[in-house]
């Protein structure tokens, strides 16, 4: 599978080989929230690298309301994109990123105001919206009003659905014993009504956690809360981080093979490559109207 990136950190640094390009394109927008930009550039990247018969255009795309601590602002400037400069354009699929700021309130995030301006620019330029971890809860809230409320431990680790609509094209082939995986790391919850809006609808859950994806046909979203890009090690370097930190911290539950902590039980890539490749093809049959 051929994935090439138009712009972002690794295409500057030459870490990201383009391939000659054929002409039928699915073309990605990457609204990138995260500080970590070329980490996440990679994560996305590799996992969409993994997809078969397709080829894959990608742009990154910032916040230009965003106070940046992590990064300079004009390296970021330079080489992502912004809502002005692809106003015009159409895409078959926006990805927005989760973003360490789930514990503030959504309106007190600085870019809040642009994030909501970018997903009613979706709805008119975008074939489908991909919202991962507090994008997930942040575009739920700004479409439906569902709010979320902090957990008093954090769900940090693997966890693999026990519930599944297996007739969502999103789960195609992980509807059955347990092979829908996926890693959590946030602070809050979904405090979901005991009457969903009708356009909203659970696709998969797990019974200690709650939902792992949604979906809203009406809104063109897909909202999923955890990350699937997610590398072998990501959930590793967040633990030892934090207990470098004296920040407190639990093991990622569902993630360590043993308690040394050494070696890394990798369950969930299978499930996360499949959970891509699925919604690549509803891209694909949503352009040619099936």
């Amino acid at each position: 599978m051929t994935v090439n990136v138009v712009n972002g950190l690794l295409k500057a640094q030459q870490q990201w080989p383009n391939q000659p390009q054929r002409e039928t394109v699915t073309r990605l927008l990457i609204l990138n929230l995260m500080p970590n930009k070329l980490t996440t550039e990679r994560q996305f990247l590799n996992r969409l690298a993994t997809l078969t018969d397709d080829e894959l255009e990608v742009t990154f795309m910032y916040p230009t309301t965003h106070q940046f601590k992590s990064l300079p602002r004009q390296l970021v400037a330079d080489n992502y994109v912004s809502l002005a400069d692809v106003a015009d354009d159409h895409y078959d699929g926006l990805i927005v990123t989760g973003a360490p700021v789930e514990q503030l309130a959504f309106e007190d995030v600085d870019y809040w105001d642009e994030f909501q301006e970018i997903v009613d620019w979706a709805q008119t330029h975008v074939t489908q919206i991909l919202f991962e971890c507090w994008a997930a809860q942040a575009a739920l809230y700004d479409q439906f009003k569902i709010k979320k409320q902090l957990v008093a431990q954090k769900v940090f680790g693997i966890y693999q659905a026990t519930t599944v609509a297996s007739q969502s094209r999103l789960v195609s082939g992980l509807s059955t014993g347990g092979l829908l995986k996926m890693p959590q790391s946030r602070h809050t919850r979904l405090m979901l009504p005991t009457r969903l809006p009708n356009d909203l609808q659970i696709v998969a859950a797990n019974s200690e956690i709650g939902p792992l994806i949604l979906t809203a046909p009406g809104q063109k979203s897909v909202y999923v809360t955890g990350h699937p890009e997610y590398e072998v090690d990501t959930l590793a370097n967040e633990y030892f981080r934090d207990r470098r930190k004296q920040l407190p911290i639990k093991r990622p539950a569902h993630y360590f093979v043993d308690q040394s902590g050494q070696q890394i039980r990798y369950s969930w890539k299978t499930a996360s490559c499949q959970f891509y490749q699925n919604w690549i093809d509803t891209l694909k049959l949503t352009k040619v109207g099936l």
